[in-house]
């Protein structure tokens, strides 16, 4: 882990000292709640309707499991393990995650240990390489040579699992899912780098090119997908065979993007972000959610003419992906970045405008002042404020006394409160959310 200790800044801004800060109110957005209930028997439910027993008896297993965060993930893991041993197999878990984790073994691990995922936790050994084998290449005017870890491309069958939802970097029928593991998570480092020149603009048909070759050459058993709701609980959990991978990432992300949460109003002064990160999204915080990203795309979904990020989740592992999307942050945040695995990352995937360093204050306090200071034309007594936990929380949160009027009758919004005074620790930090 490398960091930079970044000094303490004292700069002189005129008319800092009256910007005053808006009282704040608790809102709740409502969505559509449905959920399974028992992840293990709906798993086993699913697994009994196809016809797999007989493929992997007496077969080695490897089971491609990625960085992204998914509730209960050593649970399904473990419960992917068990039928798979129930049905005479030998089930390993390999990780599937591109160059997450600084692109190393000891990073993956890391990741999967965050999530609980570890050899006791799942009844099953961790086989962690960065080694791949070239399974083919995409013809174009530069070749691009797609790749597969060497572990899973050497075991009898392969089972993808993975997470469905909508990429921040590019829109297609196939986004960030089964097919996107296959391309490019089990690609590791090497090959996550190779099919990243071609550029994100291509990924809407890379993507699935690069997954149809890694279907025809390697043993693929069955893709296992996960569909999250708006309160980051899984509404859906389905297996596809083989066969019908492509079609099923395709209809997990239709459901996805229905499932997705967003606000539900526009146009804010400063959006604040306690925490970012690459469990809760590629660029740490999702453009669906913020309307900030690097590609095109994102410019017009949604409007806040500062973003201040406050700091990093713990699943992170330091990683700062997306930092640079902020208008402001704290020296708090930029002291806990890991810029080695966070550059790296950006390398990888091209966007190193991710790792810039937005502009810095010693504290929330002296942070939320200046974003409010630099908005153009801003009247204090009428600032739209929001605070959010992180991109995967816009079910509770908080937004500014006079925001908060405006949405009284906005249909799925619910004033929880009274307005109170944001309140600061002794460093001028803001206080967790209650």
């Amino acid at each position: 882990m490398k960091t930079i200790t970044f000094p303490s800044m004292h700069i002189p801004i005129q008319g800092l000292d009256e910007v005053p800060l808006p009282r704040m109110v608790r809102v709740r957005q409502t969505y559509a709640s449905d959920q399974i209930e028992d992840l293990a028997a709906h798993l086993r439910a699913e697994l009994a309707r196809g016809d797999y027993a007989g493929i992997v008896q007496g077969k080695s297993i490897a089971i491609a499991v990625g960085s992204r965060g998914i509730p209960d993930n050593a649970l399904i893991v473990r419960t992917l393990c068990e039928q798979l041993k129930d049905w005479g197999a030998h089930p390993f878990v390999v990780p599937a995650m591109g160059s997450h984790g600084g692109g190393t073994v000891e990073g993956n691990l890391e990741i999967l240990s965050g999530y609980g995922i570890t050899e006791e936790a799942i009844g099953a050994p961790i086989r962690a390489s960065m080694d791949v084998v070239q399974i083919g290449e995409l013809a174009g005017d530069v070749p691009t040579p797609i790749y597969c870890d060497r572990i899973a491309a050497e075991a009898d069958g392969i089972v993808v699992y993975n997470k469905v939802k909508p990429h921040t970097d590019f829109k297609g029928p196939h986004e960030s899912g089964l097919l996107k593991m296959m391309a490019i998570g089990l690609a590791k480092h090497k090959g996550c780098s190779s099919l990243h020149q071609r550029g994100f603009d291509t990924f809407a048909d890379t993507i699935p090119e690069a997954a149809q070759l890694f279907l025809d050459r390697l043993p693929v058993v069955f893709g296992v997908g996960v569909v999250q709701n708006a309160y980051d609980q899984i509404s859906e959990l389905r297996v596809y065979p083989r066969e019908k991978i492509v079609e099923g990432d395709a209809e997990l992300l239709r459901i996805a993007r229905e499932q997705f949460p967003r606000f539900k109003f526009d146009d804010m002064d400063v959006l604040v972000i306690d925490r970012i990160g690459k469990d809760i999204s590629g660029e740490g915080a999702d453009p669906n959610v913020t309307g900030r990203g690097f590609m095109p795309y994102f410019k017009d979904d949604f409007h806040a003419r500062k973003l201040f990020i406050r700091g990093l989740s713990e699943l992170s592992h330091h990683n700062a992906c997306g930092l640079g999307l902020a208008d402001i942050t704290t020296r708090r945040c930029l002291n806990e970045v890991d810029w080695e695995s966070t550059w790296v990352n950006l390398t990888t995937n091209l966007m190193i405008d991710g790792g810039k360093i937005p502009f810095y204050q010693d504290s929330d306090y002296d942070a939320l002042r200046v974003a409010l200071r630099t908005c153009p034309r801003i009247d204090y007594a009428r600032a739209r404020v929001v605070r959010i936990h992180d991109t995967l929380s816009l079910n509770e949160f908080e937004v500014s006394e006079a925001l908060a009027r405006e949405l009284q009758n906005v249909e799925g919004v619910e004033l929880l409160g009274d307005p109170y005074e944001l309140r600061f620790d002794a460093e001028g930090n803001l206080a967790d959310f209650a």
